[in-house]
């Protein structure tokens, strides 16, 4: 399989850039790119399908993931993707199974074992696809505030600091999600969480039912309470304890169209895209990629 390599060397995991693009050479690439610029590893991976490559390896975090799903969308029935986690989070990575230690993965990547996984469009401001979790309301505020020097300093800590920087900003939304053809609900909220995936932050379970290959999203959405409760919804939150608990509502859907006042900002694995209204449609077993049997 004609396969290229795009590693971040900015990821939250690289110390030594040539040790490991020495040790990704384990994958015989025809193209090893390294990203130069932020942005360019969108381009790196749709020039990389136009040039004829039938695998693409994302050698960094969640966020190189994000840019590398977007270059190959428009060829994602011909395409395999393939994962290096090398990132502060890895949380696509640890849904996949994917082992984080690199060579396990790399040894992982050689061994050719594919599964066909959900992928989600998103159009709000701008159309971008994901694999793993979108949010909005207060976690876009969360985003706003986590910075890459942040991420290289704090690591996984990084995340619960920007969640207290942006705590003191937290405010309601009045909202309307639809689900599917159903008759929306109109609700005031905090949060909206819509998963494929089951971690954010670095190993959180935000949605620890949620399957990549079911043919539906978990919709998480977290209304208007007090503070008392919100510390304890955290607290289930950061064990996976929360979807019993009736401080969210927790559906299942093939698609979510979600507006709502003040506008929310909706952020795509990490990347702030627009601040609604947002319409998200999942797309049954779109994409190619290395995984570990299930």
């Amino acid at each position: 399989m004609k396969t290229c390599v795009i590693l971040n060397p900015i990821a939250g995991a690289v110390k030594d850039v040539d040790s490991i693009r020495e040790r990704l050479n384990a994958l015989h690439p025809a193209r090893l790119c390294i990203s130069e610029t932020p942005g360019e590893i969108e381009n790196l991976a749709r020039e990389s399908v136009e040039a004829g490559f039938e695998q693409i390896v994302s050698a960094g975090g969640d966020g190189t993931l994000n840019e590398v799903v977007n270059g190959i969308a428009a060829a994602i029935g011909d395409i395999t993707l393939a994962i290096v986690p090398l990132g502060t989070g890895n949380d696509f990575a640890r849904t996949l199974g994917v082992p984080i230690d690199i060579d396990e993965a790399i040894e992982h990547i050689l061994r050719g074992q594919i599964r066909e996984i959900d992928l989600v469009r998103v159009t709000s401001d701008l159309v971008r696809y994901f694999v793993n979790v979108s949010s909005g309301g207060f976690s876009g505020l969360v985003d706003e505030k986590l910075t890459p020097e942040m991420k290289k300093t704090w690591g996984p800590l990084a995340y619960l600091r920007s969640a207290a920087a942006a705590f003191p900003q937290l405010r309601g939304y009045t909202t309307s999600v639809t689900l599917d053809d159903r008759e929306a609900l109109e609700l005031d909220l905090y949060n909206v969480i819509v998963a494929n995936g089951r971690y954010v932050a670095a190993g959180i379970p935000v949605a620890p039912e949620a399957e990549i290959a079911d043919g539906l999203v978990d919709v998480i959405l977290i209304p208007e309470r007090g503070k008392a409760d919100l510390v304890l919804l955290a607290a289930q939150i950061l064990v996976g304890k929360h979807l019993s608990s009736d401080a969210i509502i927790f559906h299942r859907a093939k698609k979510v169209a979600i507006t709502s006042k003040p506008g929310m900002w909706f952020n795509v694995d990490g990347e702030l895209i627009g601040n609604e209204p947002a319409t998200f449609e999942l797309l049954p077993k779109a994409l190619r990629c290395a995984a570990p049997a299930t």
